[in-house]
């Protein structure tokens, strides 16, 4: 079933949860964000193998780590973000977008408008956190 959506079409409170538009306008948005997220991972640059030489002083070898650390933190940023991407629309393959993959319960309209990509609800991700912290 293919669903028209309008240009400016904002899901609201005011309709049933996840309602056939809902989901279309979430799933066009994962599809976005997914070809975005792998746009930008194919323009980070790859890391080159240190060849053991060592050009400049300190400073500019100092200057060079720290810009490919940087690197690899936003690769890896990138990727996990594309991970959870890729594992919404799969969430929105079999039904089980927008329900906590914990307790079962809706995430919520607002929830899933501020980050679509999440699979917790607010209490749920609260209290893995602070499973963690202990």
């Amino acid at each position: 079933m293919t669903v028209e959506l309008p240009a400016d079409y904002k899901p609201s409170e005011t309709e049933e949860f996840l309602n056939p538009r809902q989901l279309e306008y979430f799933r066009q948005r994962l599809e976005k964000m997914r070809a975005d997220l792998s746009q930008e991972l194919s323009v980070i640059p790859h890391p080159k193998p240190d060849d053991g030489s060592r050009e400049g002083d300190q400073a500019d070898q100092a200057s060079a780590e720290t810009e490919r650390d940087l690197e690899q933190i936003n690769r890896d940023r990138v990727r996990i973000l594309l991970r959870q991407t890729e594992q919404a629309l799969v969430r929105l393959q079999n039904g089980s977008f927008g329900y906590c993959e914990d307790t079962g319960e809706p995430i919520g309209l607002k929830r899933l408008m501020a980050q679509p990509t999440t699979s917790l609800s607010r209490d749920a991700q609260e209290a893995r956190e602070r499973r963690a912290a202990r």
